[in-house]
């Protein structure tokens, strides 16, 4: 099997599917074309305030979307689901993508801006009741803290014993910070993002001379510290302000994104990797880096590539107070998804074009690597090539970092520059990762600060410094604290099931409004169709996990926290599929079009 073969099949398949099934979403079962016909202004048009509601360019809304929903998940999803053979991945990836994920954000997107750009939580509550409101809000609250921890856990191995690549990501902390300052003094955009980008750069071919040096000893870490380093920078990162960090690394990120994967797809294009792995591994039934069987944990662990419950809190946070046109919802939405499904392809295709035997040392710990009776093809020439020690590196990045310069090996006189474009694309992971981080964090600030303050009048208080303070404290604790008891099999497969729960809610809240506004009651299998299969797979996964996992005291992920955290999202997830079907029942005794009727007068020109 040859890599452009799935590249090419699989784009054409995503180009199909946004042209045909995206417009019967759009038009049919969302039946935006009619908001276009009558004119019924957008949230950023009726509450223009130029601050959040911000009618705006859809190719640029597209921009920040993309750049929003598409960090770690779609790049390490995939590698770790690797272990099962390139086919199980492969397949969920295509499938989920466009029957799952494309349409979950087109309608999670679509129920925020019918609501005049509500949150998802408050969406919930005008759909369904102030107990399925305040369940989602609680799962939101669950996913955003399980989201820090399993994203930094993949930067906290990339990074691990690492001087050269921690230099280089802590270095454009201030790199960034200057560029938002003298954007903010100047206005100079076009400057700030050259010098910037520049010193970046600059600091990726610095770093290679600090191994044996006492800057180079002291920015080399264990795994432990820097579980605790991450956190206690989340919680500064969190309270500065959007413009002087969040901002320019997001804004300088994009730029290394589009190039590292363009490169990629021109890479695998003019090379043709040949494809390594087989179909179907002989760990179907469980292994060293997802220790469930094939089904429910390749949808899980792939998460992001496929469907996302995170993108929930840009579908109904920032995205639907831009947005334009109603018809623009299908690009940004539906379109964003597909490209990030086709992020997470290449990220597949660069895990498996290495040698099995390579993969399972880089991703299994050295123990679990002895006991597999592996032998290393390539992995001692990529380790010269790269300057680095190899073996053990779990969590996808690294693997992803080494697939793709594997892959590029084939040009003669890349050997030279291997060792930076090993470092270069760990920075990228761990950049991108890293501002998820900062913004994730805010985000379960507000979060905790709105639930507490319920209980703590003085938390409620957005423009306090110490409630801040506090919640800020508080989230960074909890995620820090998952950060350093866990491992990647453990935390990643929490992260996917919180995850895949989110999303299974959004699809809940999806199929309630496709419901009351559909000419057709059966479109609302558009949702239910996904709906079920998600919502099973996450029950099975979530139950599996805690049964042999996370209260198993005999197994090395043995986390009381988890398993707890675990039980709770399903109960959250039972009760909103109660309260969900509660309402469809009522829903189904009014006629369609006396209920398509009520639901247009919840839309206010």
């Amino acid at each position: 099997m040859n890599s452009v073969s799935i590249v090419i099949g699989s784009i054409c398949i995503l180009l199909i599917a946004y042209r045909l099934y995206g417009t019967f979403m759009a038009s049919r079962v969302l039946k935006i074309d009619a908001y276009e016909k009558k004119n019924v202004p957008t949230p950023s048009h009726k509450l223009d305030d130029g601050r959040d509601y911000v009618p705006t360019n859809k190719w640029v809304t597209f921009g920040h979307h993309f750049a929003a929903i598409a960090a770690a998940g779609p790049l390490v999803g995939p590698v770790l689901a690797a272990q099962f053979g390139y086919l199980p991945s492969l397949l969920w990836l295509l499938i989920g993508a466009v029957i799952g994920g494309a349409v979950h954000d087109l309608v999670v997107l679509f129920c925020s801006m019918r609501r005049d750009g509500k949150s998802f939580s408050e969406v919930a509550k005008d759909e369904l009741g102030p107990v399925a409101g305040f369940c989602t809000g609680m799962a939101m609250l669950f996913i955003i803290t399980i989201t820090m921890a399993g994203l930094s856990l993949v930067v906290l191995n990339a990074l691990e014993r690492n001087p050269w690549g921690t230099f280089a990501v802590g270095i454009t902390i201030p790199i960034a910070m200057g560029v938002g300052l003298y954007h903010k003094k100047t206005g100079n955009l076009k400057l700030a993002t050259i010098v910037g980008f520049a010193l970046i750069m600059l600091a990726v071919i610095f770093g290679h001379y600090l191994n044996g040096t006492w800057l180079g000893d002291l920015l080399t870490f264990d795994s432990q510290t820097l579980a605790i380093i991450l956190p206690i920078y989340a919680f500064f990162a969190a309270a500065l302000p959007v413009w002087l960090l969040l901002q320019p690394r997001d804004y300088l990120s994009t730029f290394m994104k589009v190039g590292v994967f363009a490169a990629l797809i021109i890479g695998v294009i003019a090379i043709n990797p040949s494809i390594k792995f087989p179909a179907f591994t002989e760990f179907l039934g469980g292994g060293p880096v997802v220790a469930g069987p094939v089904w429910p944990f390749v949808s899980i662990t792939i998460a992001c590539g496929a469907i996302s419950g995170f993108h929930v809190f840009v579908g109904s946070g920032t995205t639907p107070k831009m947005l334009n046109r109603w018809k623009d919802a299908k690009p940004v939405a539906f379109g964003a998804m597909l490209v990030e499904c086709a992020v997470a392809l290449m990220a597949l295709i660069a895990a498996v074009s290495l040698e099995p035997g390579d993969y399972f040392a880089i991703n299994s710990t050295p123990d679990q690597y002895a006991e597999l009776g592996m032998q290393h093809v390539h992995l001692s020439e990529l380790e010269n090539e790269v300057n680095m020690d190899l073996e053990g590196r779990t969590g996808g990045a690294v693997t992803l970092a080494v697939g793709m310069t594997y892959i590029f090996k084939a040009i003669p006189f890349f050997a030279n520059i291997a060792a930076y474009f090993y470092q270069f694309v760990i920075l990228f992971e761990a950049i991108f990762i890293l501002t998820a981080i900062d913004a994730g964090t805010r985000t379960a600030r507000y979060l905790i600060q709105d639930f507490l303050g319920n209980f703590i009048k003085p938390l409620k208080r957005m423009d306090s410094i110490p409630a801040n303070v506090v919640a800020s404290a508080l989230a960074c604790l909890v995620w820090g604290y998952l950060l350093y008891s866990g491992d990647i099999s453990s935390v990643w497969a929490l992260f996917g099931v919180s995850n895949q729960l989110m999303a299974s809610i959004g699809l809940i809240i999806g199929a309630t409004v496709v419901l009351k506004i559909a000419d057709k009651r059966w479109y609302m299998l558009t949702c239910l169709i996904p709906l079920a299969y998600l919502y099973v797979t996450v029950n099975v996964a979530g139950y599996w996990m805690t049964k042999n996992v996370y209260l198993n005291p005999d197994d090395p992920g043995y986390n009381v926290v988890n398993g707890v955290l675990s039980i709770i999202m399903l109960i959250l997830g039972l009760v909103i599929i109660i309260a969900a079907i509660k309402k469809w029942s009522q829903l189904w005794k009014i006629p369609q079009a006396e209920l398509v009727k009520q639901s247009d007068s919840e839309i206010a020109s």
